[in-house]
């Protein structure tokens, strides 16, 4: 038998204002049930949920209501591009329906 290591589920929420500028601020933090709480608020909002474990580990020292550090804008770019792109894509199809 293998003993898997205790793995919580954790989440982190990001909240971005274009228009306030500044950088993307951690909302929403938690392991467990509050994880799964953040994890059904998004999928009910309609937000994309990305799962990268090397930036949840890194945004989880952030303290709710702090921006991200400078050293993670990049990465966090990314993801928001990869996520605003789909979104376009999505509402291009349904626009053609």
């Amino acid at each position: 038998m293998i003993d898997k290591p205790n793995t919580k589920k954790q989440a982190i929420a990001l909240n971005y204002d274009r228009q306030a500028g500044g950088a993307p601020k951690v909302v929403a933090s938690g392991q467990g049930e509050i994880a799964q709480k953040i994890l059904t608020a998004a999928r009910h909002a309609g937000v994309d949920i990305v799962e990268d474990p090397d930036l949840l580990e890194v945004l989880a020292k952030v303290p709710v209501g702090q921006e991200i550090p400078s050293q993670l804008f990049h990465a966090v770019a990314e993801i928001l591009a990869f996520v605003y792109q789909a979104n376009n894509r999505y509402a291009a199809r349904s626009s053609e329906r």
